[in-house]
């Protein structure tokens, strides 16, 4: 007999975390939520409205000022993240965003606030969250936890070419570095920072095809659901 589970993916910057998730969600007919896109967003409400990531007062009276929420899109076919009613997928993708979005993840305020909405999205199951700490802090008791990693050199290329069709105006080694800086927040941060625990699955996809990635994380997923 098959269940509803929460499926935990986590992992460095552009490994395809959010591929994966999509993938699976579709196929299992749960949830999708974007954790790194709900701080994307918060990261661009700060820099709009030039909040002092640093002053504790403006950044707890900005996330008094801050809702998000995702609005599936037919003609795309995903979910979408919207900020305060208007949909920025495009704004939070951003380069601007990217060189602060480490920083604004880790203020502990930040992670609270967010933590918590997610925590509500999985109570009831069925939901595919990717990001940096699903697995230890969101969902640390989800049944099925995957960590991503793949090569440097092959991760910049993806989200390099990822940028140049969006439109922006970017150096390879812009985005290779700013992947490197990142990482290395992410996993130095002393609130709830990037880590592996040992009831992660490890998928590395350097050498693996989005298809071939997929079917071996759909066959974990099914493994979980029956037993």
């Amino acid at each position: 007999m098959t269940r509803k589970i929460n499926i935990a993916i986590d992992g460095y910057s552009s490994c395809g975390k959010g591929t994966l998730a999509k993938a699976l969600a579709k196929e299992l007919d749960y949830i999708f939520i974007d954790s790194g896109s709900m701080y994307r967003a918060v990261t661009l409400f700060f820099i709009e409205n030039k909040i002092d990531f640093e002053s504790d007062v403006q950044v707890q009276k900005a996330l008094q000022e801050i809702s998000l929420n995702f609005v599936y899109e037919a003609e795309r076919d995903r979910y979408e993240i919207y900020l305060n009613g208007l949909n920025v997928e495009s704004e939070v993708r951003d380069l601007r965003v990217a060189q602060k979005v480490s920083h604004v993840a880790k203020i502990s305020a930040v992670r609270r606030k967010l933590v918590e909405m997610q925590q509500e999205i999985g109570r009831e199951k069925g939901v595919v969250m990717d990001g940096r700490d699903i697995g230890t802090v969101v969902f640390p008791n989800a049944e099925l936890k995957i960590f991503m990693v793949a090569s440097d050199d092959v991760r910049a290329e993806r989200r390099y070419l990822e940028m140049l069709n969006a439109g922006k105006d970017v150096s390879f080694e812009e985005v290779k570095q700013n992947l490197k800086e990142r990482d290395l927040i992410d996993s130095q941060r002393s609130d709830s920072p990037l880590m592996m625990t040992e009831d992660y699955r490890i998928l590395d996809n350097t050498d693996l095809t989005p298809q071939e990635q997929f079917h071996l994380a759909l066959n974990w997923a099914k493994f979980a659901t029956e037993n």
